[in-house]
């Protein structure tokens, strides 16, 4: 851990007064509340304290003065903690609290759209990982670029194929170079949801990419810079190679630096092509095949056709796992069940083609997974059958005995959450199993879970919960820390993200969700904290500390979808 970060961290971890004069003794949604939804401040503070003002941001103003709760105990994070409710203020502006005892809080927006920028930079993260091309951020990050990268690459002699293969395309996974299919699979189905459950509150932005202006919305632009990828990983026969990475991770040089081999990776031993990655590239490919249809008919056709050819394959091989090769030790992503994907595969397929085979598999096969649709442990890249049912809902499933089942699962579940979210003392669905490796993404999609149920029944606690969760990631949490590069007054700073920690800028690159807080500690930074230290504060916002702070496309995709929902899904 270097000097730098540490002081950086024990200031934080001290809670003492920060830059600004703001302490984060005080935990506020540094983005902001929305209008009309509930307002509340934490406050965790060795002072005892009574009162609590807001202020305007502008004058110093009173906007509202009020009583602080009562103190509870939260156990995830050791602190004692008191709520400031001030959901009675509606007045769009900028505003701060202040507490006698304690100080002030970091500032923060009310207002009905608070939430635009902070969609923007998460969403054009995606941009910045681009691979295969130079990516420039442009007048408004001057300084964050880098030149094409990885554009040669080869088959591995795990592969079935030898010889040079074309390196087109994709994003970079996470803090790292790598190109994963399992991965990229929950990602960018995850975004097209977005597109697909909010497209009216995302068509319009400009994420200003090199495409933007071509007649599709630059959301779909941006993930079909990914999905062009993934179609060069699909074989002739259908399947779908793991992954494209070099044999070791690189150092921590820009991309164009990286001079390992960009490889395509294979079972081993044949077919070569894994059931997982196959799975979830026809789940994807067949949402591709509705999403782009308005927009780019052929792309659409291609990507549906893509899908078709998948899971033919799937039936033929439905159990051909993934372990990385012997000398092969970048992300495994191994999975030793693609049940699951084949359920998502279905669904999707069915609820794009109205084909009768798929509706056959997916009635076959999704009781054995109506124990996935649950209170704790919301969907991730291992566990995507919850895509698959919701979808078949979502897409009007014929079979009522199904949608029936799916539906009272689904809300069950989110009413648990709710009530779970309500008794937290930091107000969120984290239980204290959940702060693993990406715990800030079971957060996130903790609030995908929640909207997914409030799109089957409209119930303001489910949207309210989510939201919860979203204050939890942009401040309100133990360290009154931003999750969310350059997103809030105090976001974290030290990613483990190469391109962040190689290039000249002072600031790391914008719109990244870092992991979280991470109990199991699996690094050499993490392991320096106290043994006793609480899973909610086992963090460290240090380049090094890549088991809580690295940062993750699949991380990054719950977060542009609730974002997005919670300003819509009311």
């Amino acid at each position: 851990m270097n000097l730098k970060n540490s002081t950086a961290i024990l200031l934080l971890l001290a809670g003492r007064v920060l830059a600004a004069g703001a302490t984060a003794e005080i935990k506020v949604d540094q983005v902001g509340y929305l209008s009309g939804s509930p307002k509340v401040a934490l406050v965790a503070s060795k002072n005892a304290a009574s009162e609590f003002t807001v202020r305007r941001a502008s004058d110093g103003g009173v906007a509202l003065r009020g009583a602080l709760s009562a103190a509870v105990d939260d156990p995830d994070s050791g602190d004692r903690v008191q709520a400031a409710d001030f959901s009675k203020l509606i007045v769009s502006g900028k505003y701060y609290v202040e507490i006698a005892e304690v100080g002030r809080s970091w500032e923060f927006a009310i207002g009905p759209d608070v939430y635009g920028r902070a969609w923007y930079l998460a969403m054009r993260s995606y941009y910045g990982q681009r691979c295969g091309t130079a990516v420039d951020l442009g007048s408004e990050f001057p300084g964050f670029k880098h030149d094409a990268c990885h554009l040669e690459g080869a088959w591995h002699a795990s592969s079935g194929k030898s010889g040079p293969q074309a390196s087109k395309a994709g994003w970079h996974d996470a803090g790292d170079y790598g190109r994963y299919v399992v991965n990229s699979g929950l990602s960018t189905g995850t975004l097209l949801w977005t597109w697909e459950m909010f497209g009216p509150q995302v068509r319009g932005v400009k994420l200003n990419l090199p495409e933007t202006g071509n007649g599709t919305p630059d959301i779909l632009n941006e993930i079909r810079w990914n999905l062009e990828w993934m179609l060069t990983m699909q074989d002739e026969d259908g399947g779908v190679w793991h992954k494209q990475t070099s044999e070791r991770f690189p150092g921590f040089v820009m991309p164009e630096k990286d001079k390992l081999v960009s490889y395509v990776v294979g079972s081993g031993a044949e077919p070569f092509k894994t059931s997982c990655a196959t799975g979830d590239l026809a789940a994807v490919m067949a949402v591709a095949g509705r999403a782009y249809k308005p927009f780019d008919a052929a792309f659409a056709a291609k990507s549906l056709r893509a899908a078709e050819k998948a899971w033919t394959w799937l039936g033929k091989f439905p159990k051909v796992t993934f372990r990385n090769p012997q000398a092969v030790s970048t992300g495994e992503y191994g999975d030793g069940n693609c049940a699951d994907e084949a359920l998502w595969a279905a669904a999707e397929l069915y609820r794009t083609t109205g084909g009768a085979e798929y509706q056959k598999y997916f009635l076959a096969h999704y009781a054995e997974f109506a124990g996935s649709v649950r209170a704790t442990g919301p969907q991730s890249w291992p566990n995507v059958a919850n895509l698959g049912l919701w979808t078949y809902v979502l897409g009007g499933g014929k079979d009522a005995e199904a949608t029936g089942a799916i539906r009272k699962a689904s809300l069950a579940a989110a009413d648990q959450i709710v009530d779970r979210t309500k008794a937290n003392g930091y107000r969120i669905s984290m239980t204290s199993r959940d702060y693993i490796w990406g715990s800030n993404a079971v957060a996130a999609n903790y609030g995908m879970q929640l909207l997914v149920a409030n799109a089957f029944q409209r119930k303001p606690a489910y949207v309210e919960a989510a939201l919860d969760n979203l204050h939890y990631l942009l401040g309100r949490n133990t360290f009154s820390l931003s999750y969310v590069t350059q997103v809030g007054a105090n976001p974290f700073r030290h990613p483990h993200h190469r391109p962040s920690g190689a290039d000249n800028n002072a600031e790391p690159w914008p719109g990244l969700l870092s992991g979280g807080p991470n109990h199991g500690k699996q690094d050499a930074a993490m392991k320096r904290l106290p043994a006793d230290t609480p899973p909610a504060k086992c963090y460290l916002d240090d380049q090094e500390a890549y088991a809580a702070n690295e940062v993750a496309i699949n991380w990054n995709a719950p977060l542009v979808f609730l974002l997005a929902g919670v300003g819509t899904a009311r």
